[in-house]
């Protein structure tokens, strides 16, 4: 995955993470929105509102990178 500097990373605004409230998941790069699919599970503290939200985000950003995702809902995530 592409490494984000913490200066790179405060730099970028909430909008480019899944979870922006967090600032969780950045979706920078094809990398980081397979990262954000990959640790989606992972992310604790937010509610069913938020990761729904969080997967439009990175749904629209792996379209916007060209990564295919599998999975039809967040929920489909680790279940594989």
């Amino acid at each position: 995955m592409a490494k984000l500097s913490t200066e790179d990373r405060d730099d970028l605004s909430k909008s480019s993470f899944a979870f922006p409230k967090q600032r969780k998941e950045p979706l920078e790069n094809a990398s980081h929105v397979r990262n954000a699919v990959a640790r989606f599970n992972q992310v604790k503290d937010v509610s069913d509102d938020e990761r729904d939200e969080a997967w439009k985000r990175i749904k629209a950003a792996a379209k916007k990178h060209g990564v295919e995702i599998s999975e039809k809902s967040w929920r489909e995530v680790g279940k594989g």
